[in-house]
């Protein structure tokens, strides 16, 4: 079938997120006495839920408290922060979603996280009307990498798996995207460039890249089609 939709990560992918999110980690472990590495960081939270990070930080760092509270402390300092700031595009972000919308694509964002940074960034950016659907952490019951927030996106397009691709800066969203049965371009960060993205259908070094990449394949449907008709 042919290329009829392009399905977002956010964090880590539309936006600058992670470096905010590790120091904001940073400032809720510190009160417990917890000083969480940037290599840990990378290695086991980049790009992983809230909530999933704070079930593993309180058994790996034998904390007396529920993961719960964790996520609530989070979920505060990452409204606070939302507050007074959107977190920074990603290079390129804006042309990929003008070009993409010019070659008559659909555009959504399928995100693990909450729905308040979401907003924050098509708020900051003007982008609300690029996007025919947000999905988020919020709307589904298990997020990355269970495939239910992808799932969602599809009814909500009405489209097929085969009729979308995916964009994802980690190992969880692609494991989703792949476990919903669609193709992945996966854009490693710093912070995810050690992840495994054996089946994405390529590894790109940035957005200007995967521009690049869905161009070329509307090119090949298009000789395809121009070859059929022939």
């Amino acid at each position: 079938m042919p290329l009829r939709a392009i399905l977002f990560d956010h964090d880590g992918t539309l936006v600058d997120s992670e470096p905010v999110h590790y120091a904001l980690w940073q400032t809720v472990l510190a009160q417990y006495g917890v000083s969480l590495s940037e290599q840990l960081y990378r290695q086991d939270y980049a790009g992983v839920p809230t909530k999933a990070n704070a079930v593993d930080i309180v058994h790996r760092f034998e904390l007396d408290e529920l993961p719960e509270t964790l996520v609530a402390a989070k979920d505060a300092a990452t409204s606070e922060y939302l507050r007074r700031n959107a977190f920074p595009l990603m290079n390129g972000v804006l042309e990929t979603i003008r070009e993409f919308r010019l070659c008559g694509l659909d555009l959504a964002i399928v995100t693990g996280a909450g729905s308040e940074s979401v907003y924050a960034t098509l708020k900051a950016n003007n982008l609300g009307d690029s996007f025919v659907t947000v999905v988020s952490g919020d709307d589904v019951r298990a997020s990355k990498p269970a495939p239910d927030c992808y799932l969602l996106a599809l009814r909500r397009l009405g489209l097929q798996a085969s009729e979308c691709l995916a964009v994802e800066d980690t190992q969880h969203g692609l494991k989703a995207s792949h476990a919903a049965g669609i193709g992945c371009l996966a854009v490693p960060t710093t912070m995810s460039m050690h992840h495994d993205f054996g089946v994405a259908q390529a590894v790109l070094e940035g957005m200007p890249q995967v521009t690049e990449h869905v161009q070329q394949l509307l090119k090949v449907e298009k000789l395809k089609q121009f070859t059929h008709l022939g």
